[in-house]
């Protein structure tokens, strides 16, 4: 009889920051974790995740041959018409992309995400108070692979799970790279027709070089974009994936409630400030635009005609 025995304590799962006192949630930051020992981020738990998602429409396939400079377009068809099953089966071939989108909707999953939020918590609400509608978007690809230039409307915890991947991000605020009215057809109307990568935005950028337990912190509307090439590549290790644990905040919110307001008085000839121009206005301003969210929302949810200019009617997610 072994007589004292006790079982081993569970791991302990977290993201931190090098320098916790130097966390901001407005500022771009690298992180460590070690998620990526999670079981339920292990590939064979990833895969059968992607079969739960794919009859509820949240596998999305890259199209092939997309630079950094494309138009970010995740289609619901793979490009050869392969079901989720044979992607794979094939997924180690290179080029072979696959994003399981919104993997909240399986309750493990939504469970673990909001555990991975909980560990930054206390760094994140400080500044930015009211965390909610936690979401996880997983990338899973076999190098070469990109995801194109964009911006997001939330905050993101962006971490490395299996394999490599490049990372570029930059300063959400530095309207050399995407101007603010780029920012604000983007939240009002989802469009990201003015936001487009030329070569000379590198240099003024954050680039890393991520491999599992990596991580960076970026926040809401930060332009980024990701590539992975074969170099580290070997046999049984050909996939990298990441995943990106999304959240909104009453800072997120009021910005968005923002822009709304901002795109009715532009429609009415004027010329308001940006956010974050004059915090005094915004605050007036925020009310309001949670009110045109609403408005929207009822439009839409109401109108039958209206859901074939979804985009346009819309309001913001998070924004009401």
């Amino acid at each position: 009889m072994i007589i004292g025995w006790r079982a081993a304590p569970p791991p302990t799962f977290r993201i931190w920051a090098e320098n916790p006192a130097s966390f901001s949630t407005h500022r771009i930051t690298a992180l460590h974790h070690n998620f990526h020992e999670h079981p339920l981020f292990q590939v064979p738990e990833l895969v059968k995740l992607g079969k739960e998602l794919a009859p509820l429409g949240r596998c999305r396939f890259m199209r092939p041959g997309l630079t950094v400079a494309s138009t970010i377009a995740h289609d619901s068809r793979h490009p050869d018409g392969r079901s989720i099953d044979e992607h794979f089966e094939r997924m180690e071939e290179p080029g072979a992309s696959v994003a399981l989108y919104n993997i909240e909707a399986i309750p493990r999953y939504q469970a673990l995400l909001l555990a991975i939020v909980d560990t930054m918590r206390g760094s994140v609400e400080p500044e930015q108070p009211d965390i909610f509608r936690v979401n996880g978007f997983i990338f899973i690809s076999a190098p070469p692979s990109v995801t194109p230039f964009h911006i997001d409307r939330e905050n993101n915890f962006w971490l490395q799970l299996h394999g490599r991947k490049i990372l570029n991000v930059w300063d959400h605020q530095d309207r050399s790279i995407v101007p603010a009215e780029a920012v604000e057809d983007f939240i009002v109307t989802h469009s990201l027709r003015k936001v487009r990568f030329q070569e000379e935005f590198r240099a003024r950028g954050h680039e890393f070089d991520a491999r599992p337990g990596d991580g960076v912190y970026f926040p809401s509307t930060s332009p980024h974009m990701t590539s992975s090439d074969t170099a580290w590549t070997s046999p049984g290790n050909r996939v990298s994936i990441s995943i990106g644990v999304t959240f909104y905040t009453s800072v997120t919110r009021e910005t968005a409630r923002v822009h709304q307001v901002n795109r009715v008085l532009r429609k009415c000839g004027l010329s308001p400030a940006y956010p974050g121009e004059s915090p005094a206005v915004d605050a007036l301003k925020a009310p309001v635009g949670g009110l045109v969210g609403a408005t929207r929302s009822c439009f839409v949810d109401m109108t039958a005609s209206a859901r074939r200019f979804k985009p346009v009617t819309t309001p913001p997610p998070g924004s009401y």
